[in-house]
């Protein structure tokens, strides 16, 4: 049988009737029983075509997706909640940090900002560099040659004259303000806070943040640090009685309070060590000394916050709160960020980066043009 398509339907064009071969599709197909006539399928002379295969499309089955309540957390780890960065990120160069709170752990299944200020999990113990007893003995020498804005005027040495808890929150205060300002700056603006009587929880909370802001200026962002001031000033005064939280989460989860500030007020304030405080010189220095690389490469860290897990995996924990003021007043002295001082470092030959942090060619050239100029 030949079927041809008119507009009128099918014909017929000739007696024998034969079965229509089709295409092999992704299409099921359905038999329809010869004694039920087929209207669609009908010759112009009302003769039902028997045995046409009706095609169905077989309906998938929708897969199940499931995300574990793990991988949701995970994610929302790479994510900072509260909008804007803290102040602190913008001394790691960094939009989300990654630490491990030493000696802690968050199971609540809630992500809080301190969980996302979290890092990876606590690794086992490294064998330490060569020679690092002998390199640190050098740069204290060193240190007790000449003194450094970090010795007077550093976050721990903010509110010494104070009883201990109005003392926390001045070393609380100065840690907040410190971050991308100068030690002196930041000491300035303290003790302005202090003199005015507006050194505590209590008189911050009952300051207009105009005021404030006038009394810290110039710190680095000081717009940013008043408004967070005045918000931890009411939560320690709701929450903790007018004290500080005395745990390195709660501690985390201050507006403007990063890991390195967290474990300095826990360190200098509670007298509670549970781990390095980690500023930009620390993480600097660490890496000119090669004492710390990222993990499972021979690498740089990139952050001060990777710089800290790897210090603490082989330093012993007698170390871990001097290092800090020790290692900053030798980067604010002899290893500086810029034009380090190798040549009066006494620990150079056993650095593996002495004298090579040099200017470019480039560079020593367009100084000399501009010489030329003048």
């Amino acid at each position: 049988m030949t079927v041809s398509l008119l507009r009128g339907g099918c014909q017929l064009l000739s007696s024998p009737l034969a079965q229509i071969k089709m295409p092999k599709t992704r299409l099921s197909s359905k038999a329809l029983p010869p004694s039920e006539p087929n209207p669609d399928f009908e010759s112009s002379s009302g003769v039902s075509v028997p045995g046409v295969r009706v095609f169905v499309r077989k309906k998938r089955a929708k897969k199940a997706v499931q995300v574990s309540v793990n991988e949701l957390k995970a994610e929302s780890l790479d994510h900072k909640l509260g909008g804007l960065p803290d102040i602190e990120d913008f001394a790691y160069g960094t939009g989300n940090r990654s630490s491990q709170l030493t000696g802690t752990s968050i199971t609540s299944v809630n992500v809080s900002s301190a969980e996302s200020k979290a890092a990876p999990p606590i690794r086992s113990k490294a064998e330490p560099p060569s020679n690092w007893e002998k390199v640190l003995e050098g740069i204290r020498k060193m240190r007790l040659s000449e003194d450094a804005p970090v010795d007077t005027m550093g976050c721990e040495k903010a509110g010494t004259s104070l009883p201990p808890k109005e003392r926390r929150f001045a070393v609380l205060a100065s840690s907040l303000l410190s971050s991308q300002t100068k030690d002196n700056v930041t000491h300035g603006a303290i003790q302005r806070l202090l003199q005015n009587d507006l050194l505590t929880p209590d008189a911050i909370d009952n300051t207009d943040e105009a005021t404030i802001k006038s009394l810290i200026y110039p710190v680095g962002f000081y717009p940013k640090k008043a408004c967070n001031l005045k918000k931890i000033a009411n939560i320690c005064l709701t929450k903790y009685d007018g004290d500080i939280p005395s745990t390195l989460e709660e501690l985390l989860l201050l507006p403007g309070i990063g890991p390195k500030m967290a474990h300095l007020v826990m360190n200098v304030g509670w007298e509670n060590v549970q781990g390095i405080c980690v500023d930009t010189h620390v993480h600097r220095i660490c890496n000119r000394l090669g004492w710390v690389s990222r993990r499972g490469t021979k690498q740089k860290t990139s952050s001060p916050e990777e710089t800290r897990e790897s210090l603490q995996l082989w330093l012993p924990k007698e170390e871990w709160v001097p290092i800090n003021p020790l290692l900053v007043g030798f980067g604010q002295t002899v290893c500086t960020p810029l034009r380090p001082r190798c040549g009066i470092c006494t620990v150079s030959d056993l650095c593996p980066s002495a004298f090579k942090e040099t200017p470019s060619p480039s560079s020593k050239a367009k100084k000399s043009d501009r010489n030329k100029k003048r």
